[in-house]
């Protein structure tokens, strides 16, 4: 018989092992992947509960066509919870969490729950959560320094508009557009400067604000962006009890529309800007397209929602590295101003900055 060698036991093996080195993450990132670690749990609860009532409904029908053969019923097999993913235990620091997630999002998107693809189908656009779940996490790695308030708020942006004028669509050129936003606090008369087409003018106050524009929905500084809710369910709501609603639009549809518009010309904190595509998408109808342009052309992946009243469809549109690069606005059906896919607006940002004077740019 050949001699067996001696097998070290567990801990030495243990021993010889180097020291386990936690990642250190952000608290601001950790906080993040914990919400989407709860986010995946509430999911898997709602599928489990969802499959239990499915299975009760086809033994409730089996059952009765037993009866109805035997004149009796049956008894019901016992069925044991399914786990899906293994429970997870949440340390104190989260640190462990966290570096899963973070491994687990490097190794790819986790599966779209929207539908199903056949054997040798090409693969659909991720989910609207998805797409809006990494813009959130890019957003939160910015860095993005605090913006005073005797300095101006500077974005650079190429731009396609429709002029509606007369009833129907006429759309403009593509160009340049320059925009400096005062950070003043309290009311305006001035709110910034709008350079276009090689002239510069002056944003006026609201209509009828004759004392002047104040610090709001319609003005957003950075300090009034920082002292939104960070919560998403909260921002949502806050962000519904400011946004004004035009006359024929639905009220989801004019929040997604200034969620736009304050990730598309804004400078605001990391916190802020993740804490808003997280709202995003929440908002019913917001979905995801497979392919997106913005007005210079750059494609990415679309996040949309239609307007039932309006027929009109406005879109985000984020590249490869999950960044916002532009939004653009189009008719999802045919209404009195055109046919569907009119254009109506498109703008592709180019520059952000901060500036102490309007007419600077960044250095």
């Amino acid at each position: 018989m050949n001699d067996i060698p001696d097998i070290p036991d567990v801990e030495e093996l243990a021993r010889l092992l180097p020291e386990p080195v936690a990642p250190e993450l952000p608290r601001r990132a950790h906080d993040l992947h914990r919400e989407r670690l709860m986010r995946l749990i509430d999911q898997d609860g709602r599928d489990h509960r969802a499959h239990q009532d499915s299975q009760d409904r086809r033994d409730r029908q089996d059952s009765q066509g037993r009866r109805g053969r035997r004149g009796s019923a049956a008894p019901a097999a016992v069925r044991w919870p399914v786990l899906r993913r293994p429970a997870v235990l949440l340390p104190a620091a989260g640190v462990a969490v966290a570096g899963a997630l973070t491994a687990a999002l490097a190794l790819g998107p986790p599966p779209v729950r929207s539908g199903t693809a056949e054997a040798g189908t090409p693969a659909g656009p991720p989910a609207a959560e998805v797409v809006l779940d990494r813009a959130s996490t890019v957003a939160l790695a910015t860095d993005t320094d605090p913006v005073g308030e005797d300095s101006f708020v500077y974005v650079r942006s190429m731009v396609r508009e429709a002029d509606l004028t007369s009833g129907k669509p006429v759309l403009g050129p593509l160009h340049q557009r320059e925009v400096w936003r005062s950070q003043r606090p309290g009311r305006v008369t001035v709110p910034g400067h709008i350079r276009e087409n090689g002239e510069m003018s002056r944003m006026n106050a609201e209509f009828g604000d004759t004392g002047g524009t104040p610090v709001g929905v319609n003005r957003p500084t950075y300090r009034w962006l920082a002292e939104l809710p960070r919560e998403p369910a909260a921002l949502l709501r806050r962000l519904r009890e400011l946004t004004p609603v035009e006359d024929g639009q639905e009220q989801d549809q004019a929040v997604f529309e200034q969620i736009g518009y304050l990730v598309g010309e804004q400078v605001m904190p990391p916190e802020t800007a993740a804490a808003l595509y997280r709202a995003a998408a929440r908002i019913p109808g917001v979905r995801s397209a497979a392919d997106a342009s913005d007005a210079t052309g750059r494609h990415g992946v679309g996040i949309v929602r239609d307007d039932t009243r309006s027929g009109e469809r406005s879109e985000w549109v984020f590249g490869k590295d999950s960044s916002f690069l532009g939004s653009r606005t189009y008719l999802s059906r045919d209404t009195a101003l055109g046919p569907a896919g009119t254009l109506l607006s498109a703008d592709a940002v180019q520059e952000r900055g901060v500036v102490a004077e309007a007419g600077d740019r960044p250095s």
